[in-house]
């Protein structure tokens, strides 16, 4: 069997170990999965009809569907806190050493976890996402194309944060800090242009939240089923997450291929 074969075999094992931990325990997807849920709710039916009003005019629906595209990227940031937690689970107790000595790729661990991840964050988004249609979000002018593109921008999102909550469960000594060290990843959307747009915002706090990672991802995924003006922010949010995605990738792999101590 050829190395490839083996690397495709092995991670496979792993993403299916993954799986089976995320059903089996599945209370910490689910508590993470609700607070975008939750806001979704909170902003819609509590602070809908002002928040509309405040951004010049129109009903409530309009409100929605200028909040939904920006609960769906913050649905896959909550998300992959999860698995900070379950990385910092399995280098404290023990199972990454194990792995380590065992006749297995040695990439096939990490794979495991990040396809598994990438998934769940797809799951989730489409919940998010289902659960934002039931409440009046609507995109009637978004062609088959746009929707794959925006399935594809989450998609690679989803990959990036992944990557970065997978160095952070690595470095983190107990589950506990590696669920603190991921908490940037609920804490960016609520300081992008997810609940308001950044014109709004004070203009000393403007630069950081129009050019954190969230907010041209947010501004890009509502220009694909909103039609609004996309702009740069399309070529911001797949630098971002190139850059993401390979930091994350040599910092986990790093953290990985270091001696335990």
């Amino acid at each position: 069997m050829s190395s490839l074969a083996l690397a495709v075999r092995d991670s496979s094992t792993m993403l299916r170990r993954n799986l089976l931990h995320a059903r089996r325990y599945p209370s910490m997807t689910l508590n993470l999965l609700l607070t975008p849920i939750m806001l979704l709710l909170l902003f819609v039916y509590v602070f809908g009809d002002v928040m509309s009003a405040g951004m010049g005019g129109g009903d409530r629906s309009a409100y929605i569907a200028y909040l939904v595209p920006g609960l769906l990227l913050m649905t896959v940031g909550s998300t992959t806190i999860g698995t900070a937690v379950s990385v910092s689970n399995d280098m404290t107790e023990g199972i990454i050493a194990r792995f380590r000595t065992m006749a297995i790729h040695r990439g096939s661990v990490l794979v495991g976890h990040v396809v598994g991840s990438v998934l769940q964050s797809v799951a989730s988004v489409v919940l998010v996402g289902g659960v934002g249609v039931a409440i009046g979000f609507r995109s009637v002018d978004a062609t088959a194309l746009e929707w794959l593109a925006a399935f594809g921008l989450l998609t690679m999102f989803a990959l990036a944060l992944t990557w970065i909550a997978v160095g952070m469960g690595m470095v983190s000594p107990n589950a506990e800090a590696a669920s603190n060290n991921a908490m940037p990843l609920i804490f960016l959307p609520l300081i992008s242009s997810a609940f308001v747009p950044v014109d709004a915002m004070p203009g000393w706090f403007r630069p950081i939240a129009e050019y954190q990672p969230f907010t041209p991802a947010i501004e890009t995924l509502r220009g694909l089923l909103l039609g609004t003006e996309i702009g740069v922010n399309g070529w911001l949010a797949l630098g971002w997450c190139l850059v993401l995605s390979v930091f994350g990738y040599f910092w986990s792999k790093a953290a990985f291929d270091r001696d335990p101590k």
